[in-house]
């Protein structure tokens, strides 16, 4: 768990997750995820309710539809120089090893 969690407030995470405000407060009722109240607002954990999303398949359709997830295909970087392939990574890493390496004079 990281030092300083995400914490969404519910009409938060519903935007996000492109589901009711009424679901998320059934899933704090039913304690499926973790939260904490402060002043009187509900901090729901993002991690808990990102599991809590990805668990349940109607969920987890929403949040690919009506959610983020709608967006996750417009994210895809397709500059390969920019989103490199396992083959290209190892190109680059090679070649940053070959940077380090101190010229040999003779």
């Amino acid at each position: 768990m990281p030092k300083n969690p995400i914490r969404l407030t519910i009409s938060q995470a519903a935007n996000l997750f492109g589901i009711s405000q009424k679901t998320v407060r059934r899933a704090i009722q039913e304690e499926v995820v973790s939260y904490v109240v402060v002043r009187g607002v509900y901090k729901i954990n993002f991690e808990s309710v990102l599991k809590w999303s990805q668990s349940r398949v109607k969920i987890k359709n929403k949040v690919d539809s009506k959610g983020i997830g709608q967006y996750v295909d417009k994210w895809k970087i397709k500059n390969k120089l920019y989103s490199p392939n396992p083959k290209t990574a190892e190109n680059i890493s090679e070649k940053s090893e070959e940077d380090k390496k101190p010229e040999k004079t003779g």
